[in-house]
């Protein structure tokens, strides 16, 4: 019992990676608040996002460290990092630099549609 309470109570940043080395990383616009993305960060991706400012993930799909912004001039700059009560999560506050977009279409955030029940069952409605 102990352990979990330094983990949700203390002050030590114990950041609880999964069995695949990665934790879940949600990416929000620090001026407006709003959801741009969700990735994953290993470990030296969170030590990068950390010592550079700059954010870094982990690709599952390419298996490699992606600096978010590399090719598309979309840095995101590190604004603030917070932590859910058993350090599964993150959240990371974030400025993003070129035209302000987050997601790989062009778009401002990842999340531009909506689910809506309709008469033939679920649908997405662009936002």
């Amino acid at each position: 019992m102990a352990a979990n309470h330094d983990i949700e109570e203390g002050t030590a940043f114990a950041p609880k990676f999964g069995a695949d080395g990665l934790i879940t990383a949600v990416a929000v616009d620090d001026a407006s608040g709003e959801i741009l993305m969700v990735a994953h960060m290993n470990a030296d991706a969170l030590t990068r996002t950390l010592n550079e400012g700059r954010v870094w993930y982990w690709s599952r799909s390419r298996q490699a460290l992606w600096l978010k912004g590399e090719t598309s001039g979309q840095i995101q700059t590190l604004v603030e990092m917070r932590v859910d009560c058993d350090q599964d999560c993150l959240i990371v506050k974030v400025r993003v630099g070129g035209d302000g977009g987050a997601c790989h279409t062009g778009r401002t955030t990842c999340f531009y549609r909506r689910v809506e029940n309709g008469v033939d069952g679920p649908r997405l409605v662009f936002i």
